[in-house]
C-alpha cells in the first residue's frame, strides 16, 4: 500500500472546511498538472549562459502504477473531505457504547466500503488484494492524510491573513487531547471580499507556567505560523476558571511588545461569565463547574428537561408567566447568558427537587448513570458554600450586566457602553466602601434560599477541618464570606474592568462613532481624529484623514431620505464607493477585527463553530492537534 510521507508531490489537497475553496479534485489535478507542466516548459527553455550546455532533461510522465496511486489517494481524500464538509467524525461508535458481542467499523471505513459497493474499480482492485482482517485505510494512514489537509488549511489561511495584513488573536478554552491541555487559536481579519472571518487555525500545548507559555505562544505565532504581530490589532482570551491569571501574563508579554496588539473581551463570551471565570477564588471555580455539570446533565436527557419542566409547573402554578419563561431559559445555553447567576438562583429550588426526585427513584426510569449523577449534583447544589458563592456573585455582577449586554448588541450599542464604564466603575466603588452593608444584604438572601431548600447554615468544612477545633467563636459564618469572598470578588472584578477596558481599548470604541448610524445618533457631531490618532501608522494616507473625515460627514448628513444609515462596520465597509474613503475604509478595517466586535455574518464565524462540534463529537483519546478538518 501507498506510503502517505510522499504524497505531497503527487498531490496537494486544499482547503476544505470552506465549500467553496475546493470544486471538485479534478481541478486541483487539473491546476497542479497546469503548474507542472509551465514548469516543464520553463525548464526546457533554460540554456546557461554560454550557451553551450544541455538543456534539462525533460519531467518523467507518471507510470502506471505511480498513476494509480495519485487517483488511489484521491479517493481517499474525497472521502476525507466529504466528512470535514459535514462535521462526520472519523471514528465511529465508541466501544462502549455497543452491545457485546457486536463489531462495527468505524465512519471512515464503512464510507470506503460503500464507495467500493457504489462502483469505485481503483478501490476495490486495491482492496481485494488487502488481507480480510486488515483495515482498508489504518489509523495511522488517517492520521498522516489529516496531518497534509491540516497543513494545507492552515497555510491557506494564513496565506489570506498575511494579504489582508491586520488582525487579531483569540484563543478558548483549555480542551484535553489525548490527555494533554491545549489552547484553541482563532485568527480574525478581514478578507479580499470586505468580510470579517473568524477562523481556526490551530492547538497550541498548554504550559503550567505563564511566562514559558507567553514565549511559546509568540514564537509560534511567528515563527510556526509566520504571521507578523507588528500588525496584530487585538487579543482576546476565553479561559475556564483557573487559568484566567495565567493568561493575563500572556496578553501583558504581548502587550509590552506590541503596545497596539489591544487586549479586549471577546464578542463570543458573556462579559459576566468571563469575569466570573476570572475570580481568583477557590470557591467560584468549583462553582461554576458545578453549573456547567447541571447544564450538561439535563441538556443530554430530553427526559430530565420534560421532568425538570413538570417541577417548575408546579413551583411556579402561581406565576405561569415567570415559569414558562424559565422553562423556555432552560432549553437555552443558559450558563453563557448576562444573567446567568440570576437564572441560576431563580431556578435553585427546582433542580434540588428534580434531581432529589431522580436521585432517589427506586424505579428504573433512569439509568444508573443519571441517578447517580444527579445523586451527586443535587449535593453539590445543597451545599451552603455553593449557595452563597452564586447569590454573591449574582449581586456583585448585576452592576456590570447592562454594560456588558450592550458590548454584545448592535455597534450603537457597543459605542455608548464605552461612555457608560466610568458610571459602572463608580457603582462597583461605592459598594467596595460599603461592602459591609451590600454583604449583609447579600448574605441574608442567602440563608433565606439556604432555608428554603433545608441547608444547614454554616462555615465550609475545609476551613473547619483545617483549624482543628481552634476557631475563633467571633468569626460568623457571614463576616467569613464577607472576608473570603465578597470582598476578593469585587477587587477582582474592579481591577479586571480597568485592565480589559483600558484607555486604548476605550478610543478604539469610540472610534465606531464613523458607523455612519452612530453619527447620525450624534447629530453628525463627531470627533473620529482625536480617537483615531492610535492607528496613524495603519492608514494610507494619514495627512489627509480630517479633510476625508469631514467629506465622510457630509456625505451620510445631506444624504437623500430615502437612504438609511449603515447600521454596523460590515455595511459600511460594503458600500460601493468605500474606496472613494480610504482612511475610512482602513480604520473601519482595524475596528472590525477587535475581538469584542461581533462577527455580524454568522457563516464567516465557522471556524469557531466547526471546532466545537470537533470537541463535540470526539473523544479526548482519539483528538488530535490538527482540528482543521472540523
Amino acid at each position: 500500500m501507498v506510503e502517505l510521507e510522499d504524497l505531497k508531490d503527487p498531490f496537494q489537497p486544499k482547503p476544505f472546511y470552506e465549500i467553496s475553496q475546493l470544486k471538485s479534485f479534478d481541478e486541483a489535478f487539473e491546476r497542479e498538472q497546469a503548474t507542472q507542466e509551465l514548469n516543464e516548459s520553463n525548464e526546457q527553455n533554460t540554456v546557461s549562459e554560454e550557451g553551450g550546455e544541455e538543456q534539462e532533461e525533460e519531467a518523467v510522465p507518471l507510470t502506471l502504477e505511480e498513476r494509480e496511486n495519485k487517483d488511489y489517494l484521491k479517493s481517499l481524500f474525497e472521502i476525507l473531505i466529504l466528512m470535514g464538509k459535514q462535521n462526520i467524525p472519523l471514528d465511529g461508535h465508541n466501544i462502549d457504547e455497543l452491545p457485546e458481542g457486536i463489531f462495527t467499523s468505524d465512519n471512515f471505513q464503512a464510507l470506503l466500503e460503500y464507495r467500493i459497493n457504489a462502483g469505485d474499480e481503483l478501490l476495490r482492485k486495491r482492496f481485494e488484494m488487502t488481507a480480510v482482517n486488515l483495515e482498508y485505510c489504518s489509523k495511522t494512514q488517517q492520521k498522516q492524510m489529516l496531518e497534509i489537509c491540516e497543513s494545507c488549511i492552515r497555510e491557506e489561511t494564513l496565506r489570506e491573513v498575511r494579504d489582508s495584513h491586520f488582525f487579531s488573536i483569540v484563543t478558548d478554552e483549555v480542551v484535553d487531547i489525548a490527555g494533554e491541555e491545549h489552547l484553541p487559536v482563532l485568527v480574525r481579519f478581514v478578507d479580499d471580499s470586505h468580510n470579517l472571518r473568524e477562523e481556526f487555525i490551530g492547538f497550541l500545548p498548554y504550559e503550567a507556567d505563564p511566562e514559558i507559555l507567553a514565549v511559546k505562544f509568540h514564537t509560534t505565532i511567528t515563527e510556526k505560523w509566520g504571521l507578523n504581530m507588528e500588525y496584530c490589532r487585538g487579543q482576546a482570551y476565553i479561559v475556564s476558571s483557573g487559568f484566567a491569571s495565567k493568561m493575563k501574563v500572556v496578553a501583558t508579554r504581548l502587550l509590552e511588545k506590541y503596545p497596539q496588539a489591544v487586549y479586549t473581551l471577546c464578542s463570543s463570551c458573556a462579559l459576566n461569565i468571563w469575569l466570573a471565570k476570572s475570580v481568583p477564588v477557590v470557591g467560584v471555580s468549583i462553582a461554576l463547574g458545578t453549573i456547567e455539570e447541571v447544564y450538561c446533565l439535563f441538556n443530554q436527557s430530553p427526559q430530565l428537561l420534560v421532568e425538570l419542566d413538570n417541577t417548575i409547573s408546579v413551583l411556579f402554578q402561581n406565576n405561569e408567566q415567570k415559569g414558562n419563561q424559565l422553562k423556555e431559559i432552560c432549553r437555552s445555553q443558559w450558563t453563557g447568558r448576562h444573567d446567568a447567576f440570576e437564572v441560576l438562583v431563580d431556578l435553585m429550588q427546582a433542580l434540588v427537587l428534580c434531581l432529589d426526585a431522580v436521585g432517589n427513584d427506586s424505579s428504573v426510569r433512569w439509568n444508573n448513570f443519571i441517578a447517580g449523577r444527579a445523586f451527586v449534583l443535587s449535593s453539590a447544589l445543597t451545599d451552603f458554600d455553593f449557595i452563597v458563592t452564586i447569590v454573591i456573585l449574582k449581586n456583585v455582577l448585576s452592576f456590570t450586566r447592562a454594560f456588558g449586554k450592550n458590548l454584545q448588541g448592535q455597534t450603537s450599542d457597543v459605542f455608548f457602553a464605552a461612555s457608560s464604564l466610568t458610571a459602572v466603575l463608580h457603582s462597583l466603588n461605592e459598594v467596595m466602601e460599603n461592602i459591609e452593608v451590600y454583604h449583609e444584604f447579600w448574605f441574608e438572601e442567602a440563608t433565606n434560599l439556604a432555608t428554603k431548600l433545608d441547608v444547614q447554615i454554616k462555615l465550609p468544612g475545609k476551613f473547619r477541618r483545617s483549624r482543628q477545633g481552634n476557631l475563633n467563636s467571633e468569626l460568623t459564618s457571614e463576616n467569613y464570606y464577607k472576608e473570603v469572598l465578597s470582598v476578593p470578588t469585587v477587587e477582582h472584578i474592579i481591577q479586571e474592568l480597568k485592565d480589559i477596558f483600558s484607555e486604548q481599548h476605550l478610543k478604539a470604541l469610540k472610534c465606531l462613532s464613523l458607523v455612519p448610524s452612530v453619527m447620525g445618533q450624534l447629530k453628525f457631531n463627531t470627533s473620529e481624529e482625536h480617537h483615531a490618532d492610535m492607528y496613524k501608522n495603519d492608514l494610507p494616507n494619514p495627512d489627509t484623514l480630517s479633510a476625508e473625515l469631514h467629506c465622510w460627514r457630509i456625505k451620510w448628513k445631506h444624504r437623500g431620505k430615502d437612504i438609511e444609515l449603515p447600521a454596523t462596520i460590515y455595511e459600511a465597509l460594503h458600500l460601493p464607493d468605500i474606496k472613494f474613503f480610504p482612511n475610512v475604509y482602513a480604520l473601519l478595517k482595524v475596528l472590525c477585527i477587535l475581538p469584542v466586535m461581533k462577527v455580524e455574518n454568522e457563516k464567516y464565524e465557522i471556524g469557531r463553530k466547526r471546532l466545537k462540534a470537533y470537541l463535540k463529537n470526539t473523544l479526548t483519546e482519539q483528538r488530535f492537534n490538527g482540528g482543521h478538518l472540523h
